[in-house]
């Protein structure tokens, strides 16, 4: 017989197990409509993976983990989604949460299982992720993600915690009557999981028939299952461990830390369904008992109304509420319409006559017995006080973190203040300080990143704008260097900076096609209409002059010079024929086509020496165009 060892404080309370433990498990009916929570755990809500209208099968992952401490949540039954919205759910605050309300078909259909029938060669990681897509939890009550326990291996001891210590509560002491079997099977998976060198069994003196069963079936797989003395609360981990090992798991340290590692008689159960029957936690083992004539375990689908599995242990009449958990730890439900959780093990109604009123809490006397006991070795009086002024800072240096919330204390106060209430009451107000300096962290980190951002964009943004600039710079010096280089030594820069422009100018001038015009700048038929206003006006003066002739008369003076050269007044005559041989052409053409010539111009009007003044002018105003031209072609430089 292996020694046990004692962990400091404990009660021993009158137990009530004997009224819900006398009978064998029964199954709760299927009810018409489900209303599965997505938060099945200790961290996040799941995430819905269906949408209301689909139709699913039993077992069917219908709202996926979403984070490390998230589990998975899968369908109870088959039938359809008909909501996704917030219900009413089983917490002390009375808060709602986001459920998928599922009507069930009455099919009882199930998804094709794939078990891992391979299990033993497979590794502890691939168990792992296994039944975390499973959506294991620890049915204990603390719904620990089950997978993440399995993350440290080898492991020198694997605790089963069969002692379910707290009045009232018999579920899993039915469980390991009834089912030590598959309890053993899912031992196995375990201690594989966790290379674990030995197993040991923990179950309290109080429940012989559970005792007998599991030694009967862990016989056939090496297991060592252990009586130990009642007294609560030894079914806390670190006293059960503390009890069959002698291990004292200090504060801040895991028990892994200590090459051990604890679970629950019901969740190593979940575990050999799903591993063995590709089952997914859907539903548990809960205990109806208290102000009830049929009190009894009941294995209930995950979402069932609370009050319709109240009904099947009918009630007393004088009943007014009900307890989820034990009267210790457990909390007073605010909605019995909320459907069950994977955390529910039990359902305890209250009377009068069973729970009377807690009379009024007084001054606290400074006894000590909250600290005699403290099955965790904490001043509890002390953290009272602490809480109550709101020093929560205080409260956190006296190890607020390592109440497990037993209720020992409350049990035991002479002054009846409800001392849990005032850690819990402290643990959420230290735990939504810790969110809001998270939330306002990670707005910081993102504030800070977005100046970051714009920062790195200005940045970005004038490097471009000084790249280019700086290649335009290299483009004109290019440009600027290929003209000096055809200039004299010591040339004045300037003078370089001149003709780099004037080049510049050029090869603009050249990339752009120039229409042909006349150097007067006139077109044909504006040439031509002069031409023939200088013959008209010309054959008037040889007739005028031959009249005065005739008369006696001397003839008319010869016009002034216009100031051109030969050279240029040849060009002006050049430019009128080649615009009176064009006409002539035009003429000809549309007679051979049978048009009609083009009329004779208007008369201007003008007598011959305002024609002759203005020919002059035109003659002058095109030399003056002629000579320019000519002097911009003399100023450009050889490219």
């Amino acid at each position: 017989m292996m020694p046990l060892f004692d962990f400091p404080g404990g009660i021993h309370p009158p137990e009530n197990k004997a009224q819900s433990s006398a009978t064998p498990i029964r199954q709760a009916p299927l009810p018409p409509q489900l209303h599965v929570a997505l938060r099945q755990s200790m961290g996040n809500a799941a995430r819905p993976c269906v949408a209301v209208g689909d139709r699913v099968a039993k077992g069917q992952l219908i709202a996926s983990a979403d984070g490390r401490l998230s589990a998975a949540v899968h369908a109870p039954t088959s039938g359809v989604v008909t909501a996704i919205a917030p219900q009413p759910f089983a917490h002390p605050s009375g808060l709602p949460e986001l459920c998928i309300t599922l009507d069930s078909d009455g099919e009882e259909r199930w998804i094709e299982r794939q078990p891992l029938h391979d299990w033993p060669q497979r590794s502890g990681a691939e168990i792992r992720d296994f039944l975390a897509q499973m959506g294991i939890v620890g049915l204990g009550g603390a719904v620990f993600p089950s997978h993440l326990k399995l993350g440290i291996s080898p492991l020198e001891t694997l605790v089963i915690n069969g002692a379910e210590c707290e009045p009232y509560i018999s579920c899993d002491d039915r469980l390991m009557r009834e089912r030590a079997d598959a309890i053993c099977d899912g031992i196995a998976v375990t201690r594989h999981a966790l290379q674990a060198r030995q197993v040991l069994i923990g179950i309290e003196d109080n429940k012989p028939q559970a005792i007998a069963a599991m030694q009967a079936a862990a016989a056939a797989h090496g297991f060592s299952v252990v009586a130990v003395p009642t007294k609560y609360p030894s079914g806390g981990a670190k006293q059960l461990i503390r009890i069959l090992t002698g291990k004292a798991i200090p504060h801040g340290v895991r028990a892994t830390e200590h090459g051990v590692q604890c679970f629950n008689v019901a969740t190593v159960y979940a575990i050999g369904r799903a591993v063995l029957h590709g089952e997914p936690l859907i539903s548990r083992i809960v205990t109806l008992t208290g102000a009830v004539d049929a009190a009894a375990n009941v294995e209930a689908l995950i979402g069932t109304p609370l009050d319709q599995l109240l009904a099947l242990a009918r009630p007393h009449r004088d009943s007014h509420e009900a307890v989820m958990g034990g009267p210790l730890m457990g909390f007073t439900l605010p909605d019995l319409a909320a459907g069950l959780t994977k955390a529910g093990n039990c359902l305890l109604v209250k009377s009068p006559a069973l729970f009377p009123p807690r009379p009024p809490a007084q001054a606290c006397i400074r006894c000590g017995d909250c600290a005699s006991a403290c099955p965790v070795s904490l001043q509890p009086m002390d953290l009272f006080w602490f809480a109550k002024a709101k020093n929560f800072d205080k409260a956190q240096q006296w190890n607020l973190f390592d109440c497990i919330e037993c209720g020992a204390c409350s049990y035991v106060c002479p002054s009846q203040i409800p001392l849990v209430d005032y850690y819990r009451f402290a643990k959420s107000e230290i735990w939504a300080a810790e969110r809001d300096k998270n939330a306002a962290n990670l707005a910081r980190q993102r504030h800070e990143f977005r100046q970051l951002r714009l920062e790195r964009d200005k940045t970005e943004k004038a490097q471009r704008l000084a790249d280019k600039a700086a290649a335009q710079a290299a483009a004109r010096q290019t440009a600027g260097h290929s003209v000096a280089a055809n200039l004299a030594p010591g040339a004045d820069p300037k003078q370089a900076a001149i003709a780099a422009a004037m080049a510049r100018a050029a090869a603009q001038r050249e990339a752009a096609p120039v229409p042909e015009q006349h150097s007067s700048g006139l077109n044909d038929a504006k040439q031509a209409a002069i031409a023939a206003a200088m013959a008209r006006a010309a054959a008037r003066k040889t007739a005028a002059d031959e009249a005065k002739a005739a008369s006696g008369q001397p003839p008319a003076p010869p016009p002034q010079s216009s100031g051109l050269d030969d050279a240029k007044q040849a060009a002006i005559a050049a430019a009128m024929a080649r615009a009176a041989a064009r006409k002539t052409a035009d003429d000809e053409a549309k007679a051979a086509s049978g048009q009609p010539p083009a009329p004779p111009p208007q008369s201007s009007g003008l007598d011959d020496a305002k024609q002759a003044a203005i020919a002059a002018a035109l003659a002058r105003a095109a030399a003056r165009k002629a000579a320019a031209d000519q002097a911009r072609a003399n100023q450009q430089p050889d490219s």
